[in-house]
């Protein structure tokens, strides 16, 4: 039966992957139980939930595992319930989160706009989905869901498609980008898609978190490539604004627990010089507070 169970590329990317040590934990979860306790979700023999157990059982085939069949009415239907179960179901990154969010968005609009065979994408009107208030539109049903604005369902969208034109240009890419390891900014993406193919790896190379702590230069060098670049359906609103200073808080908050944790040893050695950098945050947001 395993062997029979395909692999589709486009549903495998939009599941974040585990880490070393927590793929290692699961194969020993597996090992010690005996038996895969979580099926493996599939729809016409393609895998849809379930690549990292798959992977585990293709190591051992005597391993115990169970196979649940999903009924989807087309492939869109199947990436937007890929990208609400894994947002659901695991401890994501900031970028991994407004990916996935991206990533449904664009595929429920898909998804409507196949059913119906006219572009409704705007609002729920049959189909797969139903179940949800026919006056409510995607946009907003998706932001009610994950607790977010509508305005950052929008830019999630715009980003995850940038993220996946990244990906093409320059392949490992969307890992560094949804593990935090490069940040780019609303404009800097908008300029990685509107590049064209030849101009993009460029852009994408410039924005190593190496380059940019180690050189003002290089900083201005990537302000004058992306500059050029505008979307037009990226008008500045006051929602985009209090989006762009929520996500960026968001970004701080996050990589400082990430890297307090990975650091707990030396926390105590660098106490001093890390009130120091937090008194620095502090005085800049008494300032915003202030009025700027």
């Amino acid at each position: 039966m395993i062997n029979n169970i395909k692999i589709d590329p486009e549903f495998e990317n939009k599941i974040p992957p585990l880490t070393e040590i927590e793929l290692k934990q699961l194969e020993e979860n597996i090992l010690n139980d005996g038996i895969v306790i979580n099926p493996l979700i599939i729809w016409n023999g393609i895998l849809i939930d379930g690549h990292n157990r798959y992977r585990i059982i293709e190591k051992y085939p005597q391993i115990t595992y169970t196979v649940h069949e999903k009924d989807f009415p087309d492939r869109f239907s199947a990436i937007a319930w890929i990208c609400k179960n894994q947002l659901g179901r695991r401890n994501l990154t900031l970028e991994q989160k407004k990916y996935l969010i991206g990533k449904q968005y664009e595929a429920e609009k898909l998804t409507i706009t196949n059913i119906n065979g006219i572009n409704q994408h705007t609002n729920e009107v049959g189909g797969h989905f139903d179940h949800q208030p026919k006056h409510e539109k995607t946009r907003e049903r998706i932001a009610k869901e994950h607790n977010v604005s509508d305005s950052y369902v929008r830019r999630a969208e715009h980003f995850a498609k940038g993220v996946d034109i990244a990906e093409e240009s320059v392949p490992g890419i969307r890992q560094e980008i949804l593990t935090g390891k490069i940040k780019p900014t609303d404009k800097e993406i908008t300029a990685i898609t509107q590049a064209t193919p030849s101009e993009r790896p460029e852009i994408i190379k410039s924005l190593s978190q190496e380059k940019r702590k180690n050189s003002r230069i290089e900083n201005e060098r990537i302000r004058k490539i992306v500059e050029k670049f505008e979307h037009p359906d990226l008008e500045k609103t006051p929602e985009d604004l209090l989006c762009e200073l929520e996500d960026a808080l968001k970004t701080l908050i996050f990589r400082w627990d990430n890297c307090i944790s990975i650091h707990k040893e030396n926390f105590e050695i660098c106490k001093d010089k890390i009130d120091e950098l937090a008194n620095m945050g502090i005085e800049y947001l008494q300032k915003i507070k202030g009025g700027y």
